[in-house]
């Protein structure tokens, strides 16, 4: 294992790149180990301190280190439905419901060095679509897709240790972005119309540097912000000028409920000094597509695109003439409102199913929803067998009840009823083991 922090550190990272060590395995305390290997306790404890801000591990003290869910150096970052089931765990769009790519012309306008990140026809529909929703969108640029444009801003505005309020339930893999950061996530419960302002202001009052809040379409639990809900989190924020907010507008015009902001100056507000708001294209247009469109305060955007000046440059202008086109035609229009009312229909009739076996799922937008159940892996393991893939929630959450995700982007609404049902059985066969 070496002995040396440093090479403990990278003997830890190779057992994970091999297999050797597994998400939830316990790696040995620092007085043990150090007892094994014949070296300084504090050795040990830097070698565990460093796999903690790579986002190896997590735990410390009693609890102990154990290696994290989605470690940093595994490829193993989404689930995966197991071979003949149905998917309903992966929480992507539905195949049959994006639009057709355009025909590409013989040749298309070629990007030089010296132009601007943005392409400037991307740039006017852009800009066109988020003032169309009360967003200020002065200052704005395109990175390689949400995650990237939320790695990008915290890079520019966090130093490792700080903390970063996130939604419990929420998106399991900016979790794993910001353990990888080195920052301390600060979960604050959701309800079906997003965070929750009591318990958000809490968090804030006890110190962070960031907020990530989901507007619509949240990744676990389908909520979404009613313009009440929005105003609530604009005065939450306005206590608090110094965070950073990141809005993750992730399902953009599929979401089925409208969009809004809470730190927009648009909307009738002052917005913080430190904002952004970020919209994909992986959800509505194809998760191929790596673009979104990033707007914010214009520090921000500069630092960003400065920053990306010195790595990959620019997102390619040809991925960005694509998008455009996508964007200006009316058939894709079309295409898209239907995508939204189908997903809609889709969450409705799986709420109604459930209900019909009092169960209760969340969810007001977007293609996923949350249903509590008290033991995650049976009730995944039994609808697995029964034929349906569906996401332990523990994979989604930090201190949030347990639960399971269910993503009905596939689901048809004549199937509802047979999960449902299936679901119910899961339920039923673990209260009868309590009995």
């Amino acid at each position: 294992m070496g002995r040396t922090a440093k090479e403990i550190s990278a003997s830890v990272e190779a057992g994970v790149r091999s297999g050797q060590l597994t998400p939830g395995d316990h790696l040995p305390p620092v007085r043990a180990l150090a007892g094994q290997l014949g070296i300084s306790p504090t050795t040990v404890a830097a070698a565990y301190s460093d796999l903690r801000r790579r986002g190896l591990t997590t735990g410390t003290g009693r609890a102990g280190t154990r290696i994290r869910g989605a470690p940093a150096v595994s490829s193993r970052v989404y689930l995966s439905a197991p071979a003949g089931t149905r998917d309903l765990i992966t929480g992507g769009p539905d195949p049959d419901l994006l639009p057709l790519l355009p025909g590409q012309p013989a040749r298309r306008s070629a990007r030089m060095y010296a132009e601007a990140p943005v392409s400037p026809r991307l740039r006017r529909l852009a800009a066109a679509s988020l003032a169309a929703d009360g967003i200020e969108s002065a200052s704005l640029t395109v990175t390689g897709g949400a995650l990237d444009g939320i790695e990008r801003v915290l890079a520019t505005w966090l130093t490792p240790a700080d903390r970063v309020v996130v939604e419990d339930p929420g998106h399991a893999v900016t979790f794993d972005l910001l353990a990888a950061m080195g920052f301390t996530a600060v979960p604050v419960p959701v309800d079906d119309l997003g965070i929750r302002p009591a318990e958000l202001a809490a968090a804030l009052a006890s110190g962070a540097g960031a907020l990530i809040v989901t507007p619509r379409a949240q990744a676990a639990t389908g909520a979404a912000w009613d313009a009440g809900r929005a105003a609530e989190i604009g005065a939450v924020l306005r206590r608090h000028p110094g965070v950073g907010v990141i809005e993750d507008d992730h399902a953009g015009p599929v979401a089925g409920v409208p969009a809004l902001s809470a730190c927009a100056g648009m909307n009738g507000w002052a917005s913080p000094a430190r904002w952004v708001t970020l919209r994909s294209v992986s959800k509505s247009l194809g998760p191929d597509l790596r673009l979104a469109v990033v707007a914010g305060d214009e520090a921000t955007i500069t630092r960003v695109a400065g920053r990306q000046a010195l790595g990959t440059g620019w997102v390619s202008y040809q991925l960005q003439d694509i998008v455009a086109d996508l964007w200006s035609d009316a058939s894709v229009a079309r295409t898209l409102t239907t995508a939204a009312q189908v997903y809609a229909r889709r969450g409705a009739a799986l709420r109604s199913a459930l209900a019909a076996h009092g169960m209760t799922a969340s969810g007001r937008s977007g293609f996923t929803c949350w249903v509590p159940v008290a033991d995650e892996d049976g009730v995944a393991s039994r609808l697995a067998a029964a034929g349906w893939a569906v996401a332990p929630g523990q994979r989604f959450r930090i201190a949030a009840p347990p639960g399971v995700r269910i993503s009905f982007a596939r689901l048809t609404e004549a199937d509802a009823a047979s999960f449902a049902a299936e679901l119910a059985r899961a339920l039923r066969h673990r209260a009868s083991r309590l009995d």
